[in-house]
């Protein structure tokens, strides 16, 4: 581990986030706060935030699922079943613009922490954000929240794959990382509605929501045919040719929009006649004939190198990208260049895809050992040594997780 972080120099520099949560949205939602300046402090409970033991692959210890959700954080424990612990909780609030925790719904309320109930009265201007897998009210209201399960039951999986594989999930937690960024920019929404009232604001950000959300074009496209979406594999429903394709290497992929961008390809190839048969002579007539219009373009195509083509293709204006995998696209010469890898001490990561022109990203502390900043951030909250010693020694404020 390096030693002491950098000042923050980010756009949200200043402000003070508490964050209570756990897994993935809103350690994510957090991170995205701390790339950009917050000060945030990470509070899990005395067995530690799960996704530590989310491996192979550990780094001292400590999965690589946990370290990509949670740098530019400074970590203690809090036993928040007690009542000690909330009390704690109580006084880092005093000082907090934000709270972000994604506990079951009403959790906080149960234990006396309820935003209606205490801490709005209690903290006016402070921000309350949760994430939750349904919300409080409603039908499913109070139920636990998971991101393949809300995959599976939003639609996601049912327009993902192929007739013959069936209903696939996103091969990424997509509905958590969603909410996770609809979750920040709710409360980038709440800090700028501050600034005019002077009043923070509860932020309810569901998965549920955030899977329906993502449902273009497939919600559209049914809600103006009443045709239920069906599984098209890389294809697009709306649009050809828009899917993966063979060459003589490696498959690309094409996503042509228009006329001019489909005659563009066929010139390219080394087909200009594909562009003139009639039963590819517009998009619906291409989507139509789709079957038709693969075999035509993959015998064009044949013969080609996938990664040279799709990059002949892609400047000379039809849109293309070779497949890669994940080792291929983190070693990509524009990954490095837009600023994606990023490198703290023994730490590896992927950059935040957001920059301001004047306020870059912010990248100042490695993931953090559980428990690592507890002292450091009581001391700075103006507990005692004597409080401080008390705490840890009674387990509100364990130093450890239990067995380690």
């Amino acid at each position: 581990m390096t030693g002491a972080a950098k000042p923050a120099s980010g756009a949200l520099r200043g402000l003070k986030v508490i964050d209570l949560s756990r897994v993935l949205g809103g350690p994510l939602t957090g991170q995205v706060l701390g790339d950009h300046g917050a000060d945030v402090i990470k509070i899990e409970p005395p067995s530690g935030d799960e996704t530590r033991e989310w491996g192979p692959p550990f780094r001292d210890g400590t999965a690589s699922y946990f370290d990509g959700l949670n740098r530019n954080k400074r970590a203690m424990a809090l036993d928040l079943r007690r009542e000690e612990g909330r009390a704690v909780l109580l006084r880092l609030l005093e000082d907090a613009d934000i709270v972000l925790e994604n506990f079951k719904t009403g959790t906080m309320e149960k234990w006396g922490l309820g935003y209606d109930e205490v801490l709005s009265d209690r903290f006016p201007r402070l921000i309350h954000c949760r994430v939750s897998g349904f919300g409080s009210d409603g039908p499913l209201g109070g139920m636990p929240g998971y991101d393949a399960i809300l995959q599976a039951m939003c639609g996601l999986m049912s327009v993902n794959g192929t007739d013959e594989g069936g209903p696939t999930r996103v091969g990424l937690p997509v509905v958590d990382m969603v909410t996770g960024l609809n979750a920040v920019i709710g409360i980038l929404l709440a800090l700028y509605d501050r600034n005019r009232s002077g009043r923070g604001q509860f932020i309810d950000a569901t998965l549920f929501d955030s899977a329906i959300s993502l449902l273009h074009p497939h919600a559209a496209n049914y809600l103006m045919s009443g045709n239920t979406p069906v599984r098209t594999g890389n294809s697009h429903p709306n649009i050809s040719p828009y899917s993966t394709y063979a060459t003589g290497t490696r498959s690309i992929y094409l996503a042509v929009g228009n006329d001019h961008q489909f005659r563009k390809l066929c010139c390219e190839i080394g087909a200009p006649e594909i562009a003139d048969d009639p039963r590819f002579a517009s998009n619906g007539e291409r989507v139509t004939n789709r079957d038709a219009l693969r075999d035509a373009l993959e015998a064009a195509m044949a013969g080609m190198d996938g990664s040279d083509l799709a990059d002949k293709l892609i400047r000379a204006g039809v849109p293309a990208g070779p497949v890669l995998d994940v080792a291929e696209s983190l070693a990509h010469p524009h990954t490095v260049h837009r600023g994606l890898r990023v490198n703290l001490g023994d730490y590896s990561g992927v950059g935040s895809p957001i920059r301001p022109s004047r306020s870059a990203p912010d990248y100042r502390r490695e993931p953090p050992r559980f428990a690592q900043h507890a002292t450091e951030v009581l001391s700075e909250f103006g507990f005692s040594e004597e409080e401080i010693d008390r705490l840890t020694s009674s387990g509100v404020v364990p130093l450890a997780r239990p067995g380690r």
